[in-house]
């Protein structure tokens, strides 16, 4: 299948690693300009830019969800490189596995400061919200656009000590059916993963709480196995591209089954 990718211009946030180094990955197999984010990891961003083609076709630029002026010098330095953004996969998040582990009851989780679940639920709310309103004023003046924003199961099933990160993943749900109506052309959707089988989540699996929490993941799961990242990424692809005719405004989750 030809998914009329060939030099269609992609920005996926945070593809350092796991399903976002995936999808680009993917997306330039395609023939797409690939652009990604990062937040810290300079050195693992220029070794995917070189997985990804070298600086002709990939290029990385630094991209913080917490700060709106990051977001922005991120969405214009992609847009000065390539021209333009057709695509948006918006995959950068701010949690981790262990600390659900650490501080399974919501009621002792902080209210704000550097751990605090204020702070998370905006970053992870506003910071998507803003990068895909920098992005698709352009896709639609152009006539043509793709986002895909990506969720988690954990907002419409649940998990202990998930409040904050489920709160902020079905966030993305309500916004999806607003985005829909952009018209123009532009087509969004959400991907919502469960547990996937990624780097971080098998060093993760190390710390006993998370072992356990994983284990119980594989036990819910119908198909009795975990997603691995490029199973993820083939759909988020799909979604981004123009063999996605007119699948709009959905919430598709990656689960095997949940």
């Amino acid at each position: 299948m030809d998914l009329g990718l060939h030099d269609k211009r992609v920005l996926v946030t945070g593809a350092t690693k796991g399903i976002g180094r995936e999808v680009a990955r993917l997306f330039a197999e395609e023939g797409a300009l690939v652009a990604i984010t990062y937040q810290s990891a300079v050195d693992e961003a220029a070794k995917v830019v070189a997985g990804l083609g070298g600086t002709d076709r990939a290029h990385a630029v630094p991209y913080d969800l917490r700060d709106p002026d990051s977001i922005r010098s991120a969405v214009e330095a992609v847009t000065e490189r390539f021209g333009g953004i057709d695509v948006l996969v918006a995959n950068a998040h701010w949690f981790t596995w262990g600390e659900m582990a650490d501080t399974p009851h919501f009621e002792d989780m902080p209210h704000t400061g550097g751990s605090g679940w204020s702070d998370k639920i905006r970053a992870n709310v506003d910071g998507q919200m803003l990068t895909v309103q920098l992005v698709v004023r352009g896709m639609r003046a152009r006539g043509w656009g793709r986002v895909v924003l990506l969720s988690s199961v954990t907002a419409t099933h649940g998990s202990p000590g998930s409040e904050y990160y489920s709160a902020a993943r079905a966030a993305m749900h309500g916004f999806v059916r607003g985005l829909m109506w952009t018209r123009n052309g532009v087509l969004a959707n959400v991907v919502a993963p469960g547990a996937t089988l990624t780097e971080s989540l098998r060093i993760a699996a190390d710390y006993p709480g998370t072992a356990e929490m994983v284990a119980a993941e594989v036990e819910r799961t119908p198909s009795g196995r975990l997603s691995t990242p490029e199973e993820v990424a083939r759909l988020i692809v799909f979604l981004g591209s123009e063999a996605n005719g007119n699948i709009n405004g959905e919430v598709i989750h990656t689960a095997g089954g949940r």
